[in-house]
C-alpha cells in the first residue's frame, strides 16, 4: 500500500491507518492513500507560526517577490513531471497545462506585481494621511501588516496545481505561511506539486506545509490571528464557515464556491456573424475543458429565442467533433473525469436536470471512448440540454461536468432576472457586437457575479476566455458562489493583513511607516540630494530652491512656445469674468517647470531619470509678480534588488510669498546605487 506523505514542521511524515484510497481516473487502478490519523496537526500550526511566520516577516516584499520568482522558474522547468502525473487525474495534455501552467502564471505574475506595486520594505500603506487636526499636528494613516497566524487552504480536486499556487502566492507575499490541504481524489498530484517546492530549498522553512487527507482536528486549533481559504462545494463550505472554533475567534473564512455561470448570446448575434461563432467556440470550449471540471464553466447558456435552434446545431456540431479517452492518446480531446465518484455525483445532478430538461446530445449513461475502458474509468459524454427558461432545476442544479443547457430569452430585462436566478456565480459572459446591449447586461448582473466577460470581434484574439482567472482580477463571487474573494492582484495579498489605523504627530507616522509625512522633520545639508547615491539618501531629505518670480513676459513666451494660449492666460477681460481667476494668471504647467529648474542638480550625478509625477494638483492661481519657492524631499526610497538603482518619490510643494501651496505633487526618479 503506497501511503502519500504529509509534510509537516519540517518532515514528510505518514499518517497511520488505512486512509482513504486515490484512483486513477482512466484505468480506476488505486494510486495511493492518504491518512492524516495519528499527526500532531496542533503542532503543525504552531509550526507555521513559530517558526514559517517570523522567516517571512523577516523578509521584505520585494524579497519575497524575488523567492515566488524563483519558485515558478524552478516549477516551469519540472513541468512534464507535473504533466505525467496529470494524466492520471484524467486530464489532457491541454487540461494539464491549463493547471500547471495557470498555475505557475499566478507565481510569475504575483511575483511582478510585488516587485511593481509593494514597496520595498514589510509595511503596506493603504490610502493617503488623513488630517485629524487644524494645525497638522495629529494626523493618521492606515497600515497593513500581515497576520501572526497560518493560512490554511482547503483546495478543490478539479485544480490540484493552479489551486494550491493561486492561494500560496498572495499568502507568500503578505508574509503568511500556508497549509496546503488538498482534495482526496486528486491531491497525489498536488503531493508532487509540494514535493518539487520543498525540494527546491526556495522557500523559508515553515513558509509551507502539506496536509494529505483530512483536516483532522486543525480547525480546533485556529486562532482569531488565522485564516481559512476555501474552494469547493458550496454546502461543504456551509459546514466550515459555521465550525465552532471559527464562530468563536472569529477566524477570517472566504469561500469560493460552485455556481451556475451563465454566458448571454446577444440579439444581435445571430447566426453568420462573428459573435454568433465566437459563442459556439467558447460554450464547446467550456463544456469539454477539464471534462467541465471547472468552477467557472458555463453551466446556463442563455440564448435569445430566435437564434436557439441555430445555436443548438453549431453545438451539437462542435461536441461532435469531440473525442473521448484516454488523455495520453493524442487523438483525444476530452480525458476522464477526477474518479468514478464524481461521475455518480454529475450523474445524479443530470437526472434532476432531464426530469425537466431535453437532452440534445450525449447521454449520461454511456460514451464511446478511445483507447480506454469506459466503465474502468470516468468518462462521461459531453452532453448538452435544452429547457424552459421557468424551469426550476436549470437555475438549482450544478452538473459538475461536461454539461450546459441551453435557455432561451425573449428580452434583455427576462434575461437579466434569469442570470439572478442563480443565485450568485463567479464569472458570466456576454457575446455581443451592441454596446448598448452589453452595458444594460453587465450593470444588471454585476451584482451576482465576480467576473464578466464580454466577448465580441474586438477582444477575440486577445480575450483569456470565458472560464480563465486571472490573478490580477478577482476571483469570487456572491451567495451560492461563496461570498469570498481571492486573487485581484495586490487585493488578495491585503486579504492575508490586518488594517490598523494609527495616529499620530507628523514625525510619529514617519518613522512608524518608513515614508515621510507632510509636517513631519525635513533634513537640508550643504549637499544636494540629487549628488547622494540610492545608500546614502535619507527619507526627509530635503532641498529648497527659489524664489524665483514668474513675469507677464514668462506667461506670453511660454504661450506662444507651446501653444497653449488659453484665455485665462492670454485675454485680461475674459479672464476677469472666470471666477475663479478674475485676472490673467500663469499656466500650470510653467509653475512645474519652473519648479523643476529651482530643484534640478545640473550635472551628471547619481539621478539618472525622472520617470513620473504623481497626484499633480494646482492649488492656487498664480498671477503676475508672485514668488514660487518649492521644497523637495525624499518621500520614500525603494532600492530595485536586482537593479543597479532605485526609486525614489519626493514631496513637491511649491509655495508663494505668502507660503501658500500652488502646486503639490510627487516627483518619481530612478537614482543609482553606488555599489550596484
Amino acid at each position: 500500500m503506497v501511503v502519500v506523505p504529509s509534510y509537516l514542521a519540517g518532515a514528510w511524515q505518514e499518517g497511520s491507518g488505512d486512509g482513504r484510497a486515490m484512483f486513477d481516473a482512466v484505468t480506476g487502478e488505486e494510486v495511493g492513500r492518504l491518512s492524516t490519523s495519528g499527526l500532531d496537526l496542533a503542532g503543525a500550526a504552531s509550526y507555521a507560526r513559530t517558526v514559517g511566520g517570523p522567516a517571512l516577516r523577516d523578509l521584505s516584499f520585494h524579497q519575497r517577490a524575488s523567492l515566488l520568482k524563483a519558485l515558478a522558474g524552478h516549477l516551469r522547468e519540472h513541468r512534464d513531471e507535473l504533466y505525467a502525473v496529470s494524466a492520471r487525474t484524467g486530464a489532457t495534455l491541454g487540461d494539464s497545462k491549463f493547471d500547471v501552467d495557470g498555475g505557475v502564471g499566478v507565481l510569475a505574475a504575483y511575483a511582478s506585481k510585488g516587485k511593481r506595486e509593494l514597496p520595498a520594505g514589510s509595511v503596506l500603506l493603504d490610502g493617503d494621511v488623513e488630517p485629524l487636526s487644524k494645525d497638522g499636528s495629529f494626523l493618521a494613516q492606515h497600515v497593513m501588516t500581515p497576520l501572526r497566524g497560518v493560512a490554511v487552504q482547503v483546495n478543490a480536486y478539479n485544480f490540484p496545481v493552479w489551486g494550491p499556487l493561486e492561494k500560496l502566492a498572495p499568502a507568500f507575499l503578505a508574509g503568511v505561511p500556508s497549509i496546503i490541504k488538498p482534495a482526496t481524489p486528486t491531491a497525489f498530484l498536488t503531493a508532487e506539486l509540494v514535493e518539487l517546492v520543498v525540494g527546491s530549498g526556495l522557500l523559508p522553512e515553515g513558509s509551507v506545509q502539506f496536509l494529505a487527507g483530512s483536516v483532522g482536528d486543525l480547525f480546533d486549533h485556529l486562532t482569531e490571528q488565522d485564516l481559512v481559504s476555501f474552494t469547493g462545494s458550496a454546502s461543504t463550505a456551509q459546514q466550515l464557515r459555521t465550525h465552532p472554533v471559527l464562530t468563536a475567534r472569529a477566524v477570517r473564512f472566504t469561500a469560493e464556491a460552485d455556481s451556475l455561470n451563465c454566458s448571454v448570446l446577444g440579439p444581435d448575434a445571430g447566426p453568420g456573424t462573428p459573435e454568433f461563432d465566437l459563442y459556439v467556440r467558447q460554450l464547446v470550449t467550456e463544456m469539454t475543458v477539464k471534462a467541465g471540471q471547472k468552477c467557472t464553466a458555463i453551466r446556463r447558456a442563455f440564448v435569445p429565442g430566435e437564434h436557439l435552434d441555430a445555436v443548438a446545431e453549431a453545438v451539437i456540431e462542435g461536441l461532435g467533433r469531440v473525442t473521448v479517452g484516454n488523455p495520453s492518446n493524442p487523438d483525444v480531446r476530452m480525458g476522464a473525469l477526477a474518479g468514478l465518484e464524481q461521475r455518480e455525483e454529475v450523474r445524479r445532478s443530470l437526472k434532476a436536470l432531464t426530469d425537466s430538461a431535453q437532452v440534445l446530445f450525449g447521454s449520461p449513461d454511456t460514451v464511446e471512448v478511445v483507447d480506454a475502458d469506459a466503465e474502468r474509468g470516468a468518462f462521461l459524454s459531453p452532453v448538452l440540454l435544452r429547457a424552459d427558461p421557468n424551469t426550476a432545476a436549470v437555475h438549482e442544479v450544478e452538473a459538475f461536468g461536461p454539461v450546459s443547457t441551453l435557455v432561451p430569452y425573449s428580452s434583455t430585462a427576462q434575461v437579466v432576472d434569469l442570470a439572478a436566478r442563480g443565485q450568485g456565480s463567479l464569472v458570466g459572459s456576454v457575446v455581443t457586437g451592441d454596446p448598448e446591449f452589453a452595458r444594460e447586461v453587465v450593470l444588471g448582473v454585476a451584482p451576482w457575479h465576480g467576473r464578466l466577460l464580454v466577448l465580441d470581434q474586438a477582444d477575440a484574439k486577445s480575450s483569456t476566455g470565458h472560464g480563465s482567472p486571472m490573478p490580477q482580477l478577482v476571483h469570487g463571487g456572491p451567495g451560492r458562489a461563496g461570498g469570498g474573494e481571492e486573487m485581484g492582484g495586490v487585493r488578495g495579498i491585503t486579504h492575508h493583513m490586518q488594517r490598523t489605523a494609527v495616529q499620530g504627530s507628523p514625525d510619529m507616522l514617519t518613522a512608524i511607516t518608513g515614508r515621510w509625512t507632510p509636517g513631519s522633520a525635513r533634513t537640508t545639508t550643504e549637499e544636494h540630494p540629487f549628488r547622494k547615491h540610492l545608500e546614502a539618501l535619507r527619507v526627509g531629505d530635503t532641498v529648497v530652491g527659489g524664489p524665483r518670480t514668474v513675469t507677464q513676459d514668462d506667461v506670453e513666451h511660454f504661450a506662444e512656445f507651446t501653444g497653449d494660449t488659453f484665455y485665462a492666460h492670454m485675454d485680461g477681460a475674459a479672464a476677469a469674468q472666470n471666477p475663479f481667476f478674475g485676472e490673467r494668471v500663469a499656466h500650470g504647467y510653467l509653475v512645474v517647470s519652473f519648479a523643476a529648474g529651482l530643484f534640478v542638480d545640473p550635472a551628471p550625478g547619481p539621478v539618472l531619470a525622472n520617470f513620473g509625477v504623481d497626484s499633480l494638483r494646482f492649488l492656487t492661481p498664480v498671477k503676475f509678480g508672485d514668488e514660487l519657492t518649492i521644497t523637495l524631499t525624499a518621500k520614500q526610497i525603494t532600492p530595485r534588488d536586482t537593479a543597479a538603482y532605485g526609486e525614489v518619490r519626493w514631496d513637491a510643494d511649491v509655495t508663494n510669498q505668502s507660503g501658500d501651496s500652488v502646486a503639490r505633487y510627487d516627483v518619481l526618479t530612478l537614482v543609482a546605487k553606488e555599489a550596484p
